[in-house]
């Protein structure tokens, strides 16, 4: 419920903050891939994009780097989840393997204790 309320009071403003920024900064700028020619001296000086464009795609550029960086970091982490879980569902088969083989040890003859311990 928190997160609820907490993502509310800080999305909602930031999106408000987002769409007045973007309406205040429709004017065009000039985007130029050519970090050494200067644009007053350029032939063709780039292409005209909306200021607000520029700096949103910068943007999602910065969260998709982050994200792939974050991903890369905790790799080690899911490889070592991924390794205890499989040992854990390896456990429990092999519990429920040895208590399936008691219980029918109770039910029929008493099982000797090499019977058990063959079931590795």
């Amino acid at each position: 419920m928190v997160n609820k309320i907490v993502g509310w009071v800080v999305l909602v403003p930031l999106c408000l903050g987002l769409i007045v920024f973007a309406l205040a900064n429709r004017h065009f700028v000039a985007i130029n891939f050519n970090p050494f020619a200067p644009v007053e001296s350029a032939v063709a000086p780039g292409y005209g994009v909306p200021l607000f464009v520029v700096l949103y795609v910068v943007l999602l550029v910065g969260v998709l780097l982050g994200g792939t960086a974050t991903w890369f970091a905790q790799a080690r982490h899911r490889r070592g989840e991924k390794h205890w879980r499989r040992e854990a569902h390896q456990l429990n088969g092999e519990l429920e393997t040895l208590r399936r083989h008691q219980g029918q040890a109770i039910a029929g003859p008493p099982a000797e204790v090499d019977d058990l311990l063959e079931l590795r």
